[in-house]
């Protein structure tokens, strides 16, 4: 039996390629975790941020895609 994490925790964010968002909420508090994969099963996570618009800052996004591209660079050799 296969469970999925549903989309509100846990969705790709359009536009990249292959960088998935994971949402947590604690209390009252909205958090988001930049994570991609390796491999296809391995989650690898990246930066954090509290969430306090609908907007996905900009220096986040522009901080997880680098995470990721230096993570790929690492683990090619």
């Amino acid at each position: 039996m296969t469970k999925q994490v549903p989309e509100k925790y846990f969705k790709h964010l359009e536009g990249t390629k292959g960088l998935y968002e994971i949402r947590v909420e604690v209390g009252n508090n909205i958090y988001r975790i930049f994570s991609f994969f390796d491999k296809g099963n391995l989650v690898v996570l990246g930066n954090a941020f509290q969430k306090k618009t609908q907007k996905t800052p900009k220096q986040e996004l522009e901080k997880a895609l680098k995470i990721m591209e230096e993570y790929q660079d690492e683990f090619k050799k």
